[in-house]
């Protein structure tokens, strides 16, 4: 017997029945006034298409492939940003947590901890971010197979916290490059969590770029279609105004055109299998 996908992300109802969440924004807050326009942006392409939305950005890009990358505002700047973000916008907000003693801090402004794929085997990490209570939204390694991420279910489980999400973001497939398997999405569900995929970075090409990572943008849409039919409950994108100048993962962000199709192209999948 299936057991009941639901759960509460940034104060949106997820799961079953539930109309599909977007996690949008740009891989890193550049500055206040750069996520404070990029919020909103995000929340009018969600309002045009009738979506629950959070905000998602990072105050600090600790796995960049090279030491003299930009890495984000910090955490103090990142969150005042996310304060007036949502003061300002009204958007609930997602960020990552790299340390696990970030959780308490962040989890007091953000509404969605964000445990990164290279640490979703960090118990420690895992533990603090659950325990804060806030929604927590753990992407899959790159190096693990999908039934693996039970443990970290029950990690946060144990902690006393349900209100968990599984992002695929494709595997490592030989050197410099990533994989979807549709199926991921399948098994991460039966666990009893909703599902999200990350479709933006599933098209980067680790390292592929000589000190940055690449990226393949033109089979964004194409994978989140895909998921679509096979069955997600949240869409997660990095979104920038202008991608060839981003800061970090330009090369698999979306701007805001593409985001809209994408978006489109999913819902209307959704809507001929008959899910809201």
């Amino acid at each position: 017997m299936a057991l009941p996908v639901r759960a509460v992300v940034g104060g949106h109802e997820v799961g079953d029945g539930r109309p599909l969440l977007l996690i949008a924004g740009p891989c890193v807050l550049e500055s206040e006034a750069q996520g404070l326009a990029h919020a909103r942006k995000v929340k009018a392409l969600a309002a045009k298409h009738g979506v629950p939305v959070v905000f998602k950005a990072s105050f600090d890009k600790a796995n960049r492939t090279s030491v003299k990358s930009f890495r984000g505002v910090g955490l103090e700047a990142g969150l005042a940003v996310f304060e007036r973000v949502k003061r300002e916008t009204g958007l609930p907000c997602l960020t990552d947590v790299h340390e696990a003693w970030q959780a308490e801090p962040v989890g007091r402004v953000v509404d969605v901890l964000q445990i990164p794929a290279f640490l979703c085997r960090q118990t420690d990490l895992v533990l603090a971010c659950a325990r804060h209570g806030r929604s927590v939204n753990v992407k899959k390694g790159q190096f693990l197979a999908p039934r693996d991420m039970r443990h970290v279910v029950a990690k946060c489980r144990e902690a006393g916290n349900e209100n968990v999400v599984l992002t695929e973001r494709g595997a490592s497939f030989g050197y410099g490059n990533l994989v979807v398997d549709p199926r991921s999405l399948v098994i991460m569900r039966e666990l009893g969590v909703p599902v999200c995929l990350d479709a933006t970075h599933s098209v980067q090409l680790p390292g592929a770029a000589g000190d940055v990572t690449g990226g393949e943008r033109q089979y964004v849409a194409p994978l989140a279609r895909a998921a679509a039919a096979v069955g997600i409950d949240a869409l997660f994108a990095e979104i920038h105004e202008d991608p060839e100048k981003a800061r970090s993962d330009g090369p698999n962000s979306l701007d805001f055109e593409m985001a809209d199709r994408v978006l489109a192209d999913v819902l209307a999948i959704r809507r001929a299998l008959g899910q809201p």
